[in-house]
Parts: structure tokens; C-alpha cells; sequence
């Protein structure tokens, strides 16, 4: 019976039809529709389809999809340098191998992040070694959405990927906000404060100014705060004597009440 089922489904579709379905998948989706009958797991398991999923995740490689198309034998672990065994082959094996790579990368980071983050708050320039640690693993923007766009890990690790596919991988502003919606991260807020250096007037210098500025990932994602993305950014340098990043206070209940019994008698 379920023979049948399998050649009626297949019969139902035709084979390109059923490619550019399979195409337009992501990977877990792709193994889903695999596992449905012979026909689809054949399918699915093609080296057409993952060489294509391989180029959109990590443009670093210089991988070109037209060329790909073209060349299904092509060998993928000649690119890499130190290739993981895998009973997986071709470009599923590449992938596979190549996500649990860049998995023990992002638990290197966070590891680092999370070891920097005391009392709820991270020092600039350990923040930016962080996003020079990322680039220098080559992290996609896929990587970062798995592994950084989670709503378990603290609000400034979610900040770095964000800020890290912004500034370093120069991603639309609109498919940030797309991630950071459907990931349910997007209203989360940060409070950034620097302190610049006092300026002098009439042969004195006066006491350092200190600046603070709390936002959300989406407001921060959509420039509505560059001058908070700027100083992040730039760091500590020149007039910028210490930016240090943190997760907004929440309001104690009993100041709460206080003001709203303030407001009441106003």
C-alpha cells in the first residue's frame, strides 16, 4: 500500500516540479520531505540541491552556484583544509561537517562572550574581539541566525550577531529585522554608555560627560540609533575613554508605586 502511495506521489510530480520545490527548502525541511518515500529522499539528497544550499550559507568560500550547476561532480572537500570525517558524501557531507565546524566556532564565542560578561555588562573591547573573532571564522548570516538569534542566550550575545551582520557582513537592514522577528528577539533591549572626555574651557578641563542610550535590536537594526551603532562600532578611541554595553535595569515595583503615586497627586 504504501509502494503505491510512494509512485503515485511520484508520479504526481514531475522531476523538475519536484527540484524546484526541494530547491526553495531549507535544510531541516529538506531532510523532513526526504524521509517521505524513495523518490524524495533521492531527490533530496542531491548534490544539485546542497552545492546550492552550501553557496547561500558561506559566501566566504567564493563558491559560484552558476558554476556548480554545471559541474555536479565537482569534488567539495577539496576546499577545505581540514575536511571532518563524515559517512555523508558529496555536498551533504560538506555541509553537514562543515555546520558542526561552524557550531564549535559560535560555542568558542558565546564561551568568550559569556566569560566577559560581568554584572550584566561587557567592556567594549572585548565585544569587538568578539566580532573580529567571528569574521576571522568566516561566519555567515545563516550562522549567525542558528546560532546567535536564540532568546535563551543573554540580549548582548544576540547584539553581537546583529551588529556583527550589519557592520562586517553589510546585510540588508530588512532581512535583520526579518530574522530578529521570526526568532522573537526583535523588541529585546540594550543600554549602551560611554563616557567622553571633559572638554576644556578657559584653561580648565571639566569632568567627563557620561552618555547613555537604551534601545531595542530592532530600533538598532533599523539606524534609528546610529550614533549608538557608531560608538559600538569605533569603541573606545579618542575622545571615547570607555564604552561599556549592558541589558536595561528593570524598574524596582517600589519605585513604580512610587511614581505613579507621585503622578496621582500631581
Amino acid at each position: 500500500m504504501n509502494n503505491n502511495n510512494n509512485r503515485s506521489i511520484h508520479n504526481s510530480v514531475p522531476s523538475d516540479i519536484a527540484f524546484k520545490i526541494a530547491s526553495l527548502l531549507q535544510e531541516l525541511d529538506l531532510c523532513a520531505l526526504g524521509s517521505c518515500s524513495r523518490f524524495w529522499r533521492e531527490l533530496c539528497g542531491s548534490d544539485h540541491i546542497w552545492s546550492g544550499l552550501c553557496v547561500d550559507r558561506w559566501l566566504a568560500l567564493g563558491l559560484d552556484k552558476g558554476q556548480l550547476s554545471s559541474v555536479p561532480d565537482f569534488n567539495p572537500h577539496h576546499l577545505q583544509q581540514h575536511h571532518l570525517e563524515s559517512k555523508l558524501k558529496g555536498w551533504r557531507g560538506f555541509y553537514v561537517n562543515k555546520h558542526h565546524e561552524m557550531a564549535s566556532k559560535a560555542d568558542a564565542v558565546i564561551a568568550f562572550l559569556e566569560q566577559c560578561i560581568s554584572s550584566e555588562s561587557i567592556e567594549v573591547n572585548h565585544y569587538l574581539v568578539a566580532m573580529q573573532n567571528m569574521n576571522s571564522m568566516q561566519f555567515g548570516f545563516r550562522d549567525v541566525v542558528l546560532f546567535f538569534f536564540k532568546q535563551n542566550l543573554h540580549v548582548l550575545l544576540n547584539l553581537a550577531g546583529m551588529h556583527y551582520c550589519i557592520a562586517w557582513l553589510g546585510v540588508p537592514a530588512d532581512r535583520v529585522m526579518e530574522a530578529l522577528y521570526r526568532c522573537k528577539i526583535s523588541d529585546r533591549q540594550i543600554c549602551v554608555q560611554w563616557w567622553k572626555l571633559g572638554r576644556w574651557a578657559y584653561g580648565f578641563r571639566l569632568r567627563d560627560e557620561s552618555i547613555s542610550r537604551s534601545a531595542s535590536l530592532k530600533d538598532l537594526a533599523m539606524t534609528k540609533e546610529q550614533e549608538v551603532l557608531d560608538v559600538l562600532y569605533r569603541g573606545a578611541i579618542h575622545e571615547v575613554i570607555r564604552v561599556q554595553i549592558s541589558a536595561p535595569k528593570p524598574v524596582s515595583s517600589h519605585w513604580s508605586c512610587q511614581s505613579q503615586i507621585a503622578g496621582t497627586s500631581g
